[in-house]
């Protein structure tokens, strides 16, 4: 699974501005970058009459609308999704995810701050950096507004590994954290599984998805 960093802040702070700096400083220096955005409660983003809304209405469990140049997604959901999960939807076609929000979420965290914007954010676990401008009394690692490039660095030399061999666990939606010994193995078992079949050449990436079905209750009769 891709690195994720959440950019989190108050409301006008700059996360967006500074995600839009960041995107093109790491895809120049080569990284497949995605990012997630989380809405305030009660956006739409699709309107009523539209087909794919009507798709939707007539239970479709997601909808994908596919023009010439973009695929747009739509999945109602019944409760809170985990940043995680949602970082699944780009499989392993991303180095790094930038999420802006998700300031409750398990990934670790930039702050953007601004003196305008009020006081610094609090009850928030993982801060790694804070980008600002104002004077701190902080051992977080900080960041001027301007440092795009040191932050960056920070992300590339802490948190991106674009070449190493990648493996993800999900077991019943939730990631597993692997260590090197069953990372290792996991992967050269399916490794050795897959070239084992007729017509597979050289795996350079696999992916395997079990869904098991709920156990049929079985009547007993005396």
């Amino acid at each position: 699974m891709p690195a994720i960093v959440s950019i989190v802040g108050k409301s006008k702070s700059g996360k967006t501005t500074l995600i839009e700096k960041l995107i093109p400083e790491l895809t120049a220096r080569g990284y497949r970058v995605g990012t997630i955005k989380h809405a305030p409660r009660g956006a739409t983003f699709d309107q009523p009459e539209k087909d794919s809304w009507r798709h939707i209405q007539a239970g479709s469990e997601a909808t994908v609308i596919r023009s010439r140049d973009r695929l747009v997604l739509i999945k109602p959901i019944a409760g809170e999704v985990t940043l995680e999960a949602i970082a699944r939807l780009f499989g392993e076609d991303c180095d790094i995810v930038l999420a802006e929000g998700f300031k409750q979420g398990s990934a670790p965290k930039i702050e953007v701050y601004r003196k305008e914007s009020g006081p610094r954010l609090s009850d928030v676990k993982r801060v790694i950096a804070v980008v600002t401008d104002e004077p701190l009394e902080s051992r977080t690692r900080r960041f001027s507004l301007s440092d795009i490039t040191g932050l960056a660095d920070f992300l590339e030399e802490g948190f991106i590994r674009p070449g190493d061999e990648r493996v993800s666990l999900y077991v019943n939606d939730t990631p597993i954290a692997l260590s090197a010994f069953p990372r290792q193995f996991i992967s050269n078992l399916l490794v050795a599984m897959a070239s084992s079949l007729r017509g597979v050449g050289e795996v350079k990436s696999l992916a395997v998805f079990l869904k098991k079905s709920p156990r049929s209750s079985v009547g007993h009769h005396e």
